[in-house]
């Protein structure tokens, strides 16, 4: 049986926004209850704003259409990496230059949101473009290989169930057959390694 991929991506998109949604309403209420100074509370709206809005940003690009030809600029993936590595418990190094095939960055923020959910305590994750091949590196303290749900990328199951927080697994094998990419990748526990 399939999944309802749509559902997956809907409950994933829901999960990663209601946080920084939630840090801006609590930081109006306090907003309300505060007489003098608001900069702190100020500070945690706009810290929540550029959270969600990178997440929404990254998500339209991880999880949407890449037509031919598409082009993504430098500037918008180190801005929206930038933005979710400075929120989050990941640090996002890009080093990629100049703008890239759309369907390339497609690929390279799907292995992205895989590698994230390989390091429950957050960790370092560098991206290199080596002439035509994307190179993938995270260090951690500990790497949760989930080893199924990584080779159900290269072999894909039907009967591989998959989460909303996994939906990106479900997403990148017809992400990979449509770039004609194959993805290798290597675990050990405190690094995490991956080509495409």
């Amino acid at each position: 049986m399939q999944p309802d991929l749509a559902a997956l991506v809907g409950s994933r998109i829901c999960h990663d926004l209601i946080s920084p949604i939630g840090a801006i309403g609590n930081g109006v209420e306090l907003l309300s209850l505060t007489n003098g100074s608001t900069a702190a509370e100020m500070a945690l709206i706009n810290d929540s704003v550029q959270n969600a809005n990178a997440r929404i940003r990254l998500f339209r690009i991880a999880f949407g259409a890449a037509g031919d030809g598409h082009r993504i600029s430098n500037g918008e993936v180190q801005g929206i990496l930038a933005a979710i590595s400075e929120g989050g418990r990941n640090k996002i190094n890009w080093q990629v230059a100049g703008d890239q095939q759309r369907r390339c960055v497609r690929l390279a923020l799907l292995v992205v949101l895989c590698f994230e959910s390989a390091l429950p305590m957050g960790g370092e994750i560098t991206i290199v473009l080596n002439g035509d091949t994307w190179e993938f590196t995270a260090n951690a303290r500990r790497i949760n290989f989930d080893e199924a749900l990584w080779n159900n990328v290269q072999m894909p199951r039907n009967d591989q169930q998959h989460t909303a927080a996994q939906v990106q697994f479900a997403l990148l094998p017809q992400a990979l057959a449509e770039a004609d990419r194959t993805l290798r990748f290597h675990a050990t526990e405190t690094t995490l390694t991956a080509q495409f």
